[in-house]
């Protein structure tokens, strides 16, 4: 199955189910942590987040697509 574009809420509730806390604010963009670790996550706005800057935001957290597509 492939990865399809998601909210930016959708995003946040799916990383908080894995263990991520925040968002939090600071600076130009809001960021969540995990244990040590910070991952900044895009700013509000109209559209979806794409499937490549969803593959990226995987790749940091170190989230497999599959782990991703199963905890739906």
């Amino acid at each position: 199955m492939r990865l399809p574009p998601i909210s930016r809420n959708d995003l946040i509730k799916r990383l908080r189910a894995f263990g991520w806390k925040g968002p939090i604010s600071g600076g130009k963009h809001q960021h969540m942590v995990k244990g040590k670790v910070q991952l900044t996550i895009p700013n509000p706005h109209t559209g979806t987040i794409g499937v490549q800057l969803l593959k990226l935001i995987l790749q940091e957290t170190g989230i497999s697509r599959d782990e991703w597509l199963k905890q739906r």
